[in-house]
């Protein structure tokens, strides 16, 4: 924790045996890191603070127990799922709350990065901020899916990751203060497009799902929408396909619901006609559903060999078109 976060005073009812796991991810400039540990106190004084300046934030998840935060005077209590900022620069004193190993996720972000002035974030520090609904459930799913599922990430998707994170924090700062006019357009642009690809992988059931309805319930028109997907490199029609085939992908390769009609797992996902289905399937993956079905539920799931990954690849250049 003090190379995360700077030179501390710590502090633990438990700390004969003080136990504790934390894991780092760096993506580009920030810092993610999830944490499991026993109930503890760290501060910063003023006298640490002349060994080692931080010109940084640090934003607290709490996943279980609860946080106490007390910063420049304000004091609020995290419960789960609750967010806090911190700045790293100030003093502060925290406690960790709660009964056995408790779960947090911390994120360390430069000033310099956040869009916002900061004595305009100075009005946040030590506040609760709700990660259940809105933008801020928006930036819980995104932490905590990052921390869960690092193994489907490269490298070089650090930074673009980071980015992201960026943009939502600065969004659910920006709304909590009701100050949205003070971010940059292209932050705007970031977020809205986020809201709406959530909006859209809640509704990949419906076949009515058109450009056309998400547009009118995102209150803009066609033409803006499709400039929102054409800077992510995509379409809207080729993203929603996308999305559709790789949830029924993976339900034909769950054991578990060998037995369901492929023609109903396709339902599900927003294919209403079985035939025009099983074409956009085998054109994409070079294999029709029930062969795939097969290869994937019969002795287990193998591991794609060499040509399976060279398909997947291919499908992914024909869904970008």
């Amino acid at each position: 924790m003090t190379q995360l976060m700077g030179p501390m005073e710590m502090a633990s009812e438990h700390a004969p045996d003080f136990q504790a796991r934390a894991r780092v991810l760096q993506l580009g400039a920030l810092q993610v890191w999830p944490m499991a540990l026993q109930p503890m106190q760290f501060r910063r004084t003023v006298r640490l603070l002349r060994e080692s300046a931080s010109e940084r934030y640090h934003i607290s998840l709490v996943l279980s127990g609860a946080l106490d935060v007390r910063q420049d005077g304000k004091h609020a209590v995290h419960g789960r799922h609750d967010l806090s900022v911190v700045d790293l620069s100030r003093p502060f004193d925290c406690r960790l709350i709660g009964g056995g190993h408790l779960a947090m996720i911390g994120v360390e972000i430069p000033k310099v990065l956040l869009p916002l002035p900061e004595q305009r974030v100075e009005k946040l520090l030590a506040r609760r901020l709700p990660g259940k609904g809105g933008i801020g459930a928006l930036l819980v799913g995104v932490i905590t899916r990052l921390c869960g599922e690092t193994d489907g990430y490269r490298p070089a998707d650090g930074p673009r990751l980071g980015g992201v994170l960026i943009d939502l924090l600065s969004a659910l700062l920006a709304h909590t203060l009701d100050a949205e006019n003070v971010l940059p357009s292209e932050t705007h642009r970031r977020t809205r497009a986020l809201r709406i690809r959530a909006f859209i992988q809640r509704r990949l059931h419906d076949p009515g799902l058109t450009v056309s309805t998400i547009a009118a319930e995102h209150h803009i028109s066609v033409s803006y929408l499709h400039r929102l997907f054409e800077t992510e490199g995509v379409t809207v029609a080729a993203w929603i396909r996308e999305q559709r085939l790789g949830r029924v992908r993976r339900d034909l390769a769950d054991p578990a619901l060998a037995t369901t009609p492929i023609h109903e797992v396709a339902n599900r996902w927003g294919f209403a006609d079985p035939a025009t289905f099983s074409r956009t399937f085998r054109s994409v993956y070079g294999i029709s559903p029930k062969d795939y079905r097969r290869r994937h539920t019969q002795g287990g799931r193998p591991s794609p060999d060499h040509r399976e990954l060279l398909r997947q690849g291919t499908a992914s250049a024909r869904l970008a078109r």
